[in-house]
């Protein structure tokens, strides 16, 4: 079985590395299978279809983008306005050194847009599984805020990170500092 893990990772990752290299539309499952050293079949075996790949690929990237996150959280232990602030401007920074995330964005100026719509407007498994991580991070802190406005609170700061990640408008630290402010008083109820 690790056999086939470490297949699958491979060819995910050869299909990032070709994506980033070449674009989206480049990526063929012919092309991906002779890259990564394998059948075409194998391919379809391990990642499914191109738009299962593509969707694979942008949730690994999530999980990257998570660690950040935990990692952020496990640093400021003490005041969840200071983890959130860590969090964004880690987030941000990341973000802007991420091959994947630029050939998603900068597709948007040619024809390559097929990436696109699964941080936008189909983004609503990348959505889920961070506002899970977001709410079980912020549950040990207590806020002050009632449970039946803490779901629609985790949403704003989740889609407010992800509209400043497409399209930044400042620093990772400005950007950071001002998503807090504005988390701190809606979870404090």
């Amino acid at each position: 079985m690790a056999t086939a893990t470490s297949t699958r990772e491979r060819i995910i990752a050869v299909a990032v590395e070709l994506t980033t290299s070449a674009g989206w539309a480049s990526v063929t499952m012919a092309r991906l299978a002779e890259a990564a050293g394998v059948s075409r079949q194998t391919v379809y075996n391990e990642v499914g279809s191109k738009p299962v790949l593509a969707e694979t690929m942008i949730l690994e990237e999530l999980a990257r983008f998570l660690r950040v996150v935990e990692e952020a959280f496990d640093a400021e232990p003490a005041e969840l306005t200071r983890a959130i602030e860590r969090a964004v401007c880690d987030v941000l920074t990341y973000a802007r050194a991420n091959p994947l995330l630029h050939a998603v964005v900068s597709a948007t100026h040619g024809a390559d847009t097929e990436l696109l719509p699964l941080l936008t407007t189909n983004a609503g498994s990348l959505l889920g599984v961070a506002k899970d991580v977001i709410s079980a991070r912020v549950a040990p802190y207590a806020p002050g805020i009632d449970a039946a406005h803490l779901d629609p609170a985790i949403d704003m700061v989740v889609r407010v990170v992800l509209s400043h990640v497409m399209q930044p408008s400042g620093s990772p630290e400005e950007t950071g500092a001002d998503i807090a402010w504005l988390a701190g008083r809606v979870l404090q109820g």
